[in-house]
């Protein structure tokens, strides 16, 4: 019973900081916001900060892995949604609701924003692709097997367009009017993937 109480204890502790530090980054950004208002926000002590994170920065990445696979796991629903089995339709959805995720403050600030500032850009290139280079290439992979796509080098191809996707995501992020942003990135973006398609 106790160790079962004490790990009960990290959990809600745990829970506690990163929802804290969701709030707090998504609002002040990762150099607006100190550890000292994390770990009042959380209603804990320094001490269980560092113990469970270390610092500032190892609870931004325990945060942004989080967020990260939240957006995946709603694209992976975009992905399934259409009723038809047409890979274009699919890849839209994806497109549609990824686009429509970089208009929400907490993905502006904490994913696009502050990650590669904190991560720096090669480990940040490298989260995005952990968490996003897996959908593109199931895609492709299924547009190439049924004939949608000429036989091409997927892994390679999954990469370029996700780094168009992810260029994508930061022009409406940045954007002053984002859903203008959003209608042109998505409408450029089908007009690539359209143009991999056999004629």
């Amino acid at each position: 019973m106790p160790r079962r109480s004490q790990e009960d204890r990290s959990r809600t502790t745990r829970t506690s900081l990163e929802q804290a530090g969701r709030r707090l980054f998504a609002e002040q950004g990762y150099t607006g916001t100190s550890a000292e208002q994390l770990v009042t926000a959380a209603g804990v002590t320094r001490g269980a900060l560092q113990h469970h994170y270390g610092d500032k920065r190892g609870l931004f990445l325990a945060v942004l892995e989080r967020l990260e696979s939240e957006i995946t796991t709603e694209i992976e629903h975009a992905l399934q949604a259409p009723v038809t089995d047409d890979i274009l339709t699919a890849m839209a959805s994806g497109l549609n609701a990824f686009l429509e995720i970089c208009q929400r403050p907490e993905m502006i600030r904490i994913a696009l924003f502050d990650a590669p500032a904190v991560l720096g850009w090669q480990a940040w290139r490298e989260l995005e692709a952990r968490h996003g280079l897996g959908l593109v290439t199931t895609e492709l992979q299924r547009a190439r097997d049924t004939g949608l796509i000429t036989a091409t080098a997927v892994p390679v191809l999954a990469q370029l367009i996700l780094s168009a996707v992810s260029e994508a995501g930061l022009i409406v992020a940045h954007a002053d009017d984002k859903d203008t942003a959003r209608a042109q990135a998505q409408q450029s973006l089908l007009l690539l993937v359209g143009g991999l398609l056999r004629s």
